[in-house]
């Protein structure tokens, strides 16, 4: 199947706008697209998944290895007609220094010819050794194209064109001009999502409208189409679920405040045996009949007086919890969770079963990948390879007057978690952290959660600690 990597020299240089714009642009040609995401990240997935009309998967050398992550890839490209995959950072960037986890390492792998995007403001000739320098740094990486982003003007884009054009062998397959439309809101996590930003359509509709007028989709497609197709992979043995095998039913946060779930984590919920409800923690005044609940990230200070004025939802869930129901929650849904929530000034009530008042900083608390080590109290069934466990964290939020006799499923290794040493704080059968985990290979952290719901569901009362 066809597929290309959109990358560039640094972030921030229009990757993200530009990937939604193709997205919708190739699925408005009657094309089945599938996006990918480099790297952990909850916004940009839910921008793709909606340009796309196709669930965002995300490639993330550093939470699985090579092997597992081209398969994920063959896998959710099969059937797909083009795949688009966003890279993060710079093309050459990554933790390691050898670059064996970075976006060019990610585009080798899986055999994908990289579109670089470049910001040009300031910059006219000077891009010329500029894409020398990548074309040259490793000659096994196909650099097939480059788009001109934020150009000046037509004679801002001419000096780019010809400077291209004298210089090196790579094509120019777009101009973006400088366009208030193709600008999203940004927060302090990156760009808003889209599950709350209601005129998310007609922004993606915008970005599409410039996209299609300068850039040279043909060329894309050809570009994408010169590449082997991968093989296709069946699904695994453990993905297909008998009839009549769901046993137990997760109740999961989806809104406006709670939104950042990887959609092949969500999926792993049925292949354990375990049916989703939704709810809303804003609009709706009761939780459905669940036997478990898992609150994952998003902004719940941006609707923290709506959560705040949802008292019975507040009190239902600190019900299920108290009673000794199994919950995970994760970054955003660890803070709805404490007692309060401070941010510009203002403090909302928040359900309240953990002992602690979160406070919002200027400045980012935890930031990145982090490796934690699980501890004897965690309280799922243990794997032993998942003793250490590769996440990531993002938070800005920190927690204070929190409790000290708390017991901690997670030591940090490399990370700050809740206190810089401890994560995944536990109350009952709530399991809360920074983490956020995935669902791959060597952590199925979904089977193990699905398991403990179950065993919980069946000793009723003997399982509440």
């Amino acid at each position: 199947m066809a597929h290309f990597y959109l990358s560039a020299a640094h972030k921030s240089s229009g990757k993200t706008t530009l990937s939604i714009g193709l997205c919708a642009a190739l699925a408005a040609r009657g094309l089945n697209v599938q996006p990918f995401k480099k790297g952990p990240d909850y916004i940009d997935p839910l921008w793709l998944s909606a340009a796309a009309g196709s669930p965002c998967s995300s490639l993330d050398l550093h939470v699985e290895p090579r092997d597992a992550v081209y398969k994920r890839f063959q896998q959710r490209i099969h059937g797909a007609d083009i795949g688009v995959i966003e890279g993060n950072k710079g093309l050459f960037d990554g933790l390691s220094l050898d670059g064996s986890d970075s976006n060019a390492a990610v585009a080798k792998l899986v055999d994908a010819p990289v579109i670089l995007v470049i910001d040009t403001r300031g910059m006219t000739r000077g891009i010329a050794p500029l894409l020398q320098g990548y074309v040259g740094f490793d000659q096994e990486l196909t650099i097939a194209g480059v788009i001109l982003n934020q150009v000046g003007g037509a004679r801002h884009e001419g000096k780019l064109r010809a400077a291209v054009e004298t210089y090196t062998n790579i094509p120019v397959i777009g101009a973006i001009p400088r366009d208030q439309r193709l600008s999203i809101d940004e927060r302090h996590l990156g760009l808003m999502p889209s599950n709350e930003h209601q005129a998310a359509q007609q922004k993606i509709e915008s970005i599409r409208e410039v996209i299609e007028s300068h850039a040279d989709l043909d060329k894309i497609i050809e570009i994408a189409s010169s590449t082997a197709a991968p093989a296709p992979q069946e699904q695994p043995a453990e993905a297909v679920v008998e009839a009549g095998s769901i046993d137990v039913t997760i109740g999961v946060a989806k809104d406006a405040a709670f939104g950042f779930y990887y959609a092949e984590d969500l999926q792993a919920f049925h292949t354990a045996g375990a049916n989703i409800e939704y709810f809303d923690t804003i609009n709706d005044k009761s939780l459905p009949d669940v036997d478990a609940l898992f609150i994952g990230g998003g902004f719940p200070e941006s609707a923290m007086q709506e959560l705040e004025a949802n008292e019975s939802m507040r009190a239902a869930i600190s019900d299920v919890i108290e009673s000794g129901k199994p919950a995970y929650a994760e970054c955003g849904g660890l803070m709805y969770l404490c007692r309060s929530l401070k941010w510009q000034d203002k403090q909302c009530r928040m359900v309240g079963v953990i002992d602690a008042d979160v406070v919002m900083h200027e400045r980012p608390q935890g930031r990145g990948y982090v490796s934690v080590e699980e501890t004897a109290q965690h309280p799922w069934a243990k794997d032993e390879q998942a003793a250490t466990v590769a996440a990531h964290e993002f938070h800005y939020s920190r927690l204070e007057n929190l409790r000290q006799d708390y017991l901690f499923a997670y030591e940090v290794r490399r990370g700050y978690g809740i206190n810089g040493k401890s994560d995944g704080l536990i109350h009952k059968n709530l399991l809360a952290s920074y983490t956020h985990l995935r669902d791959v290979a060597g952590s199925h952290w979904v089977r193990r959660f699905v398991s403990y719901v179950r065993r919980c569901k069946e000793r009723g009362q003997e399982c509440l600690k």
